[in-house]
C-alpha cells in the first residue's frame, strides 16, 4: 500500500503540481486511511463504498468538518488515480459526498493597523531591515507567506516592480508592487541581507540569523511578534497581510478580476468572499457616518 503512496504522490507533484502542503496533508490522511485498513486486513483493492463512508464516520468524533472534507477529498483522489493508472475498474469513493463547509469571512487588518506594524521593524538593523522589507511586500503583493518565503533574489525586478512567483499549481504569476515596498527590499538587499549572509550563497531572498532561508513558521513568529508590539489586539494571522492587500484594494475601487489575478486564484469565487468584507465595511460607514442610520 505505501508504494501505492508513493507512486500516488509523485503523481501529485509531478503531473498535478500541486502544492507542498497539500500534498503533505494528503500523506498524511492517506496514512491513517490505510493504518485503518490494515488494523482490518484489507487493502485499498478489497472495499466497497460503504466500507469508505464507514471509515469517514469514525472521523466525525475527531476532526472538523473542513478536515473531514479534505480527508475525502484525499481518498477520492487516490481512488481516482489508481482507475486512472489501470488498477482498478471502479473508484470506490466516486459518490461519497462532502461535507459543506461554510465560507468563513478571513480576518481583516484595518488600515491603521497595517500602518501600525509595518513600522514596527527597527530598521537600524539587519534583521529589522529584513522584517520591514518582508511585511512591505507582502501588503503590497497579497503573495502568500509560503510564495514570500520561498522568493529568490532573481524573482525580485526592482527596476521594473514587480515580483515573480509560483504558486497553486507550480503556476508562475507577476504582480507589481509600490515605491514603499521597493525601497523596503532595497535596503535590505544592500545592507541587511550581506550581513545575514554566512557560508554560502544561498539564493533565498528572505534569511535568518544563521544565514538560512526563512520558513513560514518563522514568518508567522516575526509578524506575530510586532503585531503584539503595535498594540494591534486582533491575533496576526499567516494570511492577514494578504486579505488586507485584497480587501484594501477592493475598497479602493479596484476590480475583482484584476485582484484575482494578482492573488493567483484560479476561480474567482475564491476572491469574491473579499466582496462580502467590503460590502460589510461600507454598511459599519454608514450606520456610523449617515445622519439617519
Amino acid at each position: 500500500m505505501y508504494d501505492l503512496l508513493d507512486e500516488f504522490i509523485t503523481h501529485l507533484r509531478v503531473e498535478r503540481g500541486l502544492a507542498q502542503n497539500t500534498i503533505q496533508a494528503y500523506s498524511r490522511d492517506l496514512v491513517r486511511f490505510f493504518m485503518y485498513l490494515e488494523s482490518r486486513n484489507l487493502t485499498p483493492f478489497e472495499i466497497a463504498r460503504g466500507f469508505i463512508r464507514d471509515y469517514v464516520g469514525t472521523l466525525s468524533s475527531r476532526l472538523s468538518k473542513r478536515s473531514q472534507a479534505r480527508n475525502i477529498s484525499a481518498i477520492k483522489t487516490f481512488f481516482r488515480f489508481l482507475v486512472s493508472e489501470g488498477r482498478m475498474k471502479e473508484n470506490p469513493a466516486r459518490l461519497m459526498e462532502t461535507p459543506r463547509i461554510p465560507r468563513k469571512l478571513p480576518d481583516i487588518l484595518s488600515l491603521d493597523e497595517v500602518m501600525q506594524l509595518l513600522v514596527q521593524p527597527d530598521i537600524t538593523t539587519p534583521l529589522g531591515q529584513r522584517d520591514r522589507a518582508m511585511l512591505e511586500l507582502l501588503y503590497a503583493t497579497g503573495l502568500r507567506v509560503s510564495e514570500l518565503v520561498g522568493l529568490r533574489v532573481s524573482d525580485v525586478k526592482l527596476e521594473a516592480g514587480y515580483v515573480k512567483t509560483l504558486g497553486k499549481g507550480a503556476k508562475e504569476r507577476l504582480v507589481p508592487f509600490g515605491e514603499k515596498a521597493l525601497q523596503a527590499v532595497r535596503a535590505y538587499l544592500s545592507y541587511g541581507r550581506p550581513a545575514l549572509l554566512k557560508d554560502g550563497h544561498p539564493p533565498h531572498l528572505f534569511l535568518n540569523f544563521r544565514g538560512k532561508p526563512l520558513t513560514r513558521q518563522g514568518f508567522w513568529k516575526i509578524a506575530g511578534n510586532h503585531g503584539r508590539a503595535a498594540g494591534i489586539k486582533k491575533r496576526i494571522k499567516p494570511h492577514g497581510l494578504r486579505h488586507s492587500f485584497a480587501s484594501h484594494l477592493l475598497e479602493a475601487g479596484a476590480d475583482l478580476r484584476s485582484v484575482q489575478v494578482m492573488l493567483g486564484h484560479v476561480d474567482i469565487t475564491t476572491t469574491q468572499i473579499y466582496t462580502h468584507v467590503t460590502r460589510g465595511r461600507l454598511k459599519e460607514l454608514h450606520e456610523k457616518c449617515h445622519p439617519r442610520p
